[in-house]
Order: C-alpha cells, then sequence, then structure tokens
C-alpha cells in the first residue's frame, strides 16, 4: 500500500506541474532541461571514467596477492536441466584456489534435481541443495537456503546458464579487499548475440549498462548488482540480514540496501560473465516485466530511507536521484501527450497553433531518442569494439527496441503497481531454449 500510495502522489505532482506549466510556459522547455540535464550527466560519467583510467595508468593498483578469500559459489536452478551440467562443469575450471560450488535445485519439475545430484557424485567441490516442493518461493528464498550452507568469507552468485573464463575469479576478487567495499559485479555478456535481432539487442543493451556502471564507478555512484556474476562479501551480507524473500529481483533490492547500510559496490569491467540472451519475444517481455516493476517497487520502497540514511554517501544517493529520472521521462512524455489531447478538445485552437504543438513533441521524441542513440552507439565503440558503420546500424535498431520494451513496459508497471495486488510472479528468465529446440528435432528425426 505504502508504495501505491507514494507512486500516486508522484504521479499526482507531475501532473498538476505539467498541467499549470502548459498554462503558463511551454511544457516541451521543461523536458528539454531535463533531457540537457541527464545529457550533461551522461558526459560527466565519460569524463570521471576517462579521469580515472588515466589516474590508474599512471599509479596502477597494488594488488595484494594474499588475498585469497575462501568462496562459495551459490547457482539456483529451476528447471534447468538443458544447461545446469554445462554451467557447474564450466565454473569448475576456474583457477582460483579456494572456493565450493552450491549448486540449488528450486522445486523444479523437470530432471534438474538428478542432474544436480549427478554432479555431487562426481565433483568433490559441489554440493547439491534440493528443496522441498513446499519451500518458499523466489530466488531471494533460495540463496538464503544456501547461504545457511555456506562456508566462504565471499558469495558469489550465478545463473544457471552461466560460463566465464579461467581467470575470472582472480580478476574480481582484488575489487572485493577494501573494508568499505560490500560487493563486485562483473560484466555481462550475451553468449548467443549473433542468433537473432533480439539478442544482439540485448547484448547492445548490456553493453550499454557496461558503460554507465563503469561511469557509477568512477564517481562513486550508486553501482547495482545485475544478479549473474554477482560477488558479495559475507560480512556486508549479514548486516543486511541477507536477501529479501519479498522481492521480485534480488539483486537491485540488495544494491539498494547495501548501499542504504554505507557499503560500497564496484564493477569490474574485466571480469566477464556470458549469459543465454532470450530468443523469442514472449518471454523477453516477461524477463524486463519483472526487471522493470522490480526496480520500481524497491525505489518505492526504500526512498525514504535513502534519504534519511547516514551511512549513504551524498554522491550515492545524488547518482540514484539521477537514475531514476529515466522512469520519470517516459510517464512525463505520455503524460504530455494526454494533456495535449485534452487541450485539443477542450480549447478553440487555430490549427496552425496545432500544427506547431505536435511539430514540438515530434522534435522532443527524437532529441530523446537521438540520447539512446549516442551512448547506445559509444558504448558499441568502446566495450564491444564495433566498427564505426555497423555501430550506427546496430545503435539504431537498439534504440527502436529500447522504445517498444521500456517505454510501455514503464508504463504498464505504473499501472500495475497503482490498480492491481502486489504478486510475487517471478516471471522465470527460459534458459536453454535453443539446446530444447535442437534435441526435439532430433528426437523427431530419431522418431522417422
Amino acid at each position: 500500500m505504502r508504495e501505491r500510495i507514494l507512486l500516486f502522489i508522484i504521479l499526482s505532482i507531475l501532473g498538476v506541474f505539467l498541467f499549470v506549466f502548459q498554462n503558463y510556459v511551454n511544457t516541451v522547455v521543461g523536458f528539454v532541461i531535463l533531457c540537457v540535464c541527464m545529457s550533461i550527466y551522461g558526459l560527466y560519467l565519460i569524463a570521471a571514467t576517462k579521469y580515472q583510467k588515466r589516474k590508474l595508468k599512471k599509479h596502477p593498483p597494488v594488488i595484494n596477492e594474499n588475498y585469497k578469500p575462501f568462496v562459495s559459489v551459490m547457482i539456483p536452478a529451476h528447471n534447468e536441466e538443458y544447461v545446469i551440467a554445462n554451467t557447474v562443469e564450466n565454473i569448475l575450471q576456474m583457477d582460483y584456489p579456494n572456493f565450493e560450488i552450491i549448486v540449488i535445485d528450486d522445486r523444479s519439475s523437470d530432471n534438474t534435481a538428478a542432474v544436480i545430484k549427478e554432479l555431487e557424485e562426481k565433483y568433490e567441490k559441489v554440493t547439491a541443495l534440493i528443496r522441498e516442493k513446499d519451500a518458499f518461493p523466489g530466488k531471494s528464498a533460495v540463496l538464503n537456503d544456501a547461504f545457511k550452507l555456506a562456508k566462504g568469507d565471499a558469495i558469489l552468485v550465478f545463473d544457471a546458464d552461466a560460463t566465464v573464463e579461467p581467470d575470472f575469479l582472480n580478476k574480481l576478487i582484488p575489487n572485493l579487499e577494501p573494508a568499505d567495499v560490500g560487493a563486485v559485479q562483473a560484466r555481462k555478456i550475451i553468449r548467443n548475440k549473433d542468433y537473432n535481432f533480439l539478442t544482439r539487442c540485448q547484448n547492445n543493451e548490456y553493453s550499454t549498462d557496461t558503460h554507465f556502471q563503469v561511469g557509477r564507478d568512477a564517481v562513486k555512484g550508486a553501482v547495482e548488482l545485475r544478479g549473474n556474476g554477482e560477488l558479495i562479501k559475507r560480512k556486508a551480507l549479514e548486516d543486511i540480514g541477507g536477501w529479501n524473500n519479498y522481492t521480485i529481483t534480488d539483486d537491485l533490492d540488495m544494491s539498494t540496501r547495501l548501499h542504504i547500510k554505507g557499503w560500497d559496490i564496484r564493477f569490474c569491467p574485466d571480469a566477464c560473465v556470458y549469459e543465454e540472451g532470450i530468443v523469442y519475444l514472449l518471454p523477453l517481455f516477461r524477463q524486463r516485466r519483472r526487471w522493470l516493476e522490480g526496480t520500481i517497487r524497491r525505489y518505492l520502497e526504500y526512498f525514504g530511507e535513502a534519504m534519511k540514511s547516514k551511512n549513504m554517501s551524498l554522491r550515492a544517493r545524488f547518482d540514484m536521484a539521477v537514475y531514476i529520472t529515466q522512469f520519470i521521462m517516459p510517464l512525463w512524455f505520455i503524460l504530455e501527450i494526454v494533456f495535449r489531447i485534452i487541450k485539443l478538445f477542450t480549447d478553440k485552437i487555430d490549427p496552425y497553433s496545432l500544427h506547431n504543438v505536435l511539430w514540438s513533441s515530434l522534435i522532443v521524441s527524437s532529441v530523446v531518442g537521438l540520447g539512446f542513440f549516442l551512448a547506445i552507439r559509444y558504448s558499441l565503440r568502446r566495450y564491444d569494439a564495433v566498427p564505426r558503420l555497423k555501430a550506427i546500424k546496430q545503435a539504431a535498431e537498439t534504440t527502436f527496441y529500447f522504445f517498444i520494451i521500456w517505454f510501455p513496459m514503464v508504463l504498464f508497471i505504473c499501472g500495475k503497481i497503482l490498480f492491481c495486488k502486489k504478486d510475487m510472479k517471478w516471471g522465470k528468465t527460459a534458459h536453454g531454449l535453443v539446446v530444447e529446440e535442437q534435441i526435439r528435432q532430433e528426437h523427431e528425426l530419431n522418431e522417422v
């Protein structure tokens, strides 16, 4: 109820602001100011990143080779029989000396539990945890159960489809050593990015996220965990009471609670975790719906605590406030259009004036699209070394992808929070769809 009330207040304030602004000042001016402020902050992140890079080049950080904490690797798995064995065997190849793997079957209805038990029998480092069918649902509850068995001073969480290079932990671990650092996030990359349009756009989306995460790390802002490839210090986990069982985005919820408690989160672009991109549109919508709903709900839930926290740094607080504007922008834009349509039917507007109104809205939407385009193109050139012309083409199609996926989704989630009862629908990410399809085709051929 608190989330619903706070969102209603925010929307009411935004609506009143736009209504008053439209009657006395052109609201396009306010929208452009918002875009300019976001652009300035984006340029500030780029400048900070380049400054940090030059600084580290002149004064390379001294890595403590003796800092090798025991790491408990946790891999939750729900109906993952097609991918879980490959993931575990890949992670066992890490050349880090001190780690264990806890693989958790979360009430699967397929053959996942049997596969996990076979892995436990086959490999000494692997422990299988089979949850009861009536266990509390959700990834957070899974991780809390596994945490009770974990022996590590640090907890590394992977998705069931993750793969990494052997030196993954050796790159990630040094970032966790400072006393104020509670967690480190690795860079995520789509393994099957060339499969189709959707997987390519997902990888471009991840590259853009890498760009902003690196920038937020450079300014000591509110870097966020991304679920797959997150390394968390045990002391920090115990400080915040583990994972929140009542959230649908465990990583984002934990990120905010760590910042509120004063823990810093770092981002390590050199350590990469590869995951499977979603190849079909409907499963992609389900996943993004969960991500966005979890994002908006955690801001509504923890907004007061973040503002009152004595431990959270001012830079992290400011960075979080700037990041929230990306969710306000779609609401602002849609309310702007709605108010203009209302004025069209209630006021006597001459056609020439209406023509200018429509063109101004089109120009504003073009400016927003250009901002997305430039950020994506920069990320593709900087982190994926995509050739110039190819980067332009992919940036254009990914901008279209953003508008199709994210803008309508913000409106849908806000409506859901306002008018629907809160639920714990997980919207599980579909893994192994390509492998499953290949196996099905092989079975059909064998039958023929």
